[in-house]
Parts: C-alpha cells; sequence; structure tokens
C-alpha cells in the first residue's frame, strides 16, 4: 500500500501552536495524536506519516481546518540493486 508524508504548517505565535495541537489530540485520530511536531525546534509544521490508497485519502485525514495548506507527499524507498540498475540503463 502506498505511503504518504502529511505536512501540516501553523503560525509561529504561540496560541496558533496550541490550537493546532489541541485539534489534533482532540480528533482522537490515531495519526494525529501520534504525529510529529517541529515547534520546539522552530519548525512549525506537524508531520504524520500514513499508508492509504491514495493522496486523497491521506489529506482526509488532517482536520478540515487545516487541509488548505497541508502538503501531501507519496513516499517510497530504494534497494541498492534497484539503484543500480536504473543508472546502468542510463549510462549504456
Amino acid at each position: 500500500m502506498p505511503r504518504y508524508m502529511i505536512e501540516v504548517p501553523h503560525s509561529s505565535e504561540k496560541r496558533a501552536c496550541l490550537e493546532a495541537v489541541h485539534v489534533f489530540l482532540k480528533t482522537g485520530s490515531h495519526y494525529l495524536t501520534h504525529c510529529d511536531g517541529g515547534c520546539p525546534g522552530g519548525e512549525h509544521k506537524a508531520w504524520i506519516t500514513v499508508e492509504t490508497d491514495n493522496r486523497e485519502d491521506a489529506l482526509r485525514i488532517v482536520p478540515p481546518a487545516f487541509r488548505h495548506e497541508a502538503k501531501v507527499t507519496q513516499l517510497g524507498r530504494f534497494s541498492l540493486e534497484q539503484v543500480e540498475r536504473i543508472m546502468e540503463q542510463h549510462t549504456g
């Protein structure tokens, strides 16, 4: 199943940080209550990694108030063998 990283930014104002965390925790969603937040490091975003069928399903995990700014990126992993095989194809 495809994996997606969801990035949800919010304002750097202390109140905005607390409100974002409050909304995430209040939803009760496992994904939202276990997200990683960058506020302590000065990066005012939350990151969530999920497995779901498509980008739209991943975006629906985000509370409606934050969806318009959320960024959803499909993730992938490569093995050394895969990369070497692709490199060989492109170098002739």
